[in-house]
């Protein structure tokens, strides 16, 4: 169920939604077909409720006010780091030493950690799952794989670690081509899908699908036995034109095509891979214009940020919902399926699955 950040009234109505989900089930049939009435008019957003957090783990740090607030990304509930680069509103590394810092308990403390190249012209912070990378212009690439202690120097490309990251199969850029991720290069696969504008791959297991775009119609395909031959799927036109699209996996299993739209701000169009070789368009009655980002929790749900504020999409409808996020937070899913949400100021976890989740606010602050 749905849990008690949903809005009263929105509960009622989407209790029948998800009672009727099963974790990892994507081959539910197609919705019926609409009658010949018109569909119900989209309802005018609801004010969302102010709520507070689950938790606030506020720590303070021996960094000079001079600094800006620092760049926090997280690879997972727990791990995270923190990048002081910025100083008096100048960009990173502009007249400014580098600090840097690390938590392995989700920022309730943190501990300062050496920083290999704290005066460069440019800094910035990467963390993936079992590293954290620095990049520090023009010096190169700064790579540690045992929690900030020690730092490997590369030069040139991006470190293998960033590379792997992204998966075991990639769409190789410059090349328009899918390749295979072998720990040290990415090589093409001998069968390649007839995708026109290909853009994305994404992978769960044997199963791989490719997207993209040309003259702003979708297309897709998939493969089921690692890619070394591929099926055709035709995705069922939408309303207005697609400008990029994306594959993007739940937690659960699911997989969604999201269609972003050409001028990069309106509502998404959004399909769902039911079965091994058909997409059905996923409604979203009621849902606002504008959407900033879109990320599948599981079951049949996608949380959406906008400037409305903060919604779901369940069960071809678009519910407001009473997080304590804003509309500029942008919403990602870490590698355990936490939420993490980025804001201009902050950034909030949210530990859990589906939409029951515990929102963690992480403030560090600077002596």
């Amino acid at each position: 169920m749905i849990g008690r950040r949903f809005l009263p009234t929105v509960a009622v109505l989407l209790l029948p939604v998800l009672a009727a989900c099963s974790i990892g089930d994507v081959r539910r049939p197609p919705p019926p077909r609409p009658s010949a009435s018109p569909p119900p008019a989209p309802t005018a957003p609801a004010p969302p409720r102010i709520v507070g957090f689950d938790e606030v783990r506020q720590v303070r740090v021996a960094v000079p006010e001079r600094y800006d607030r620092p760049y926090v990304e997280f690879a997972d509930a727990a791990h995270g780091y923190a990048l002081f680069a910025a100083c008096d509103g100048a960009p990173p590394g502009r007249g400014c030493t580098a600090l840097l810092y690390g938590t392995a308990d989700g920022g309730r403390s943190w501990r300062p950690l050496s920083h290999p190249r704290p005066v460069a012209a440019d800094q910035q912070l990467y963390t993936v799952p079992g590293a954290v990378v620095l990049l520090a212009e023009p010096y190169g690439w700064y790579t540690s794989t045992d929690g900030g202690v020690t730092f490997a120097h590369t030069t040139g490309a991006e470190p293998a670690v960033l590379v792997a990251a992204r998966g075991r199969y990639q769409v190789i850029e410059g090349r328009d081509v899918i390749g295979e991720w072998d720990g040290g290069r990415l090589l093409p696969l001998a069968a390649q899908p007839a995708v026109p504008g290909l853009h994305t791959v994404g992978h769960g297991g044997d199963l791989l699908v490719a997207a993209g775009v040309r003259d702003g119609r979708p297309y897709a395909a998939v493969s089921r036995n690692g890619g070394r031959s591929w099926l055709a799927t035709p995705v069922p036109a939408i309303d207005g034109e697609v400008g990029v699209l994306r594959v993007v996996l739940a937690p659960d299993g699911t997989v969604w095509l999201v269609g972003e739209r050409s001028d990069r701000v309106g509502f998404p169009a959004l399909w769902r891979l039911v079965g091994t070789r058909s997409w059905e368009p996923a409604r979203a009655v009621g849902h606002p214009a504008q959407a900033r980002s879109v990320a599948p929790i599981g079951v049949g749900l996608l949380a959406v940020t906008s400037p409305d504020g903060v919604g779901v999409v369940a069960g071809g409808r678009y519910y407001h919902v009473d997080w304590p996020l804003t509309g500029d937070h942008y919403l990602t899913v870490l590698a355990d399926g936490t939420i993490a949400a980025r804001g201009p100021e902050d950034i909030v976890l949210g530990t859990g699955w589906t939409a029951n989740r515990r929102w963690i606010k992480v403030i560090l602050d600077r002596d």
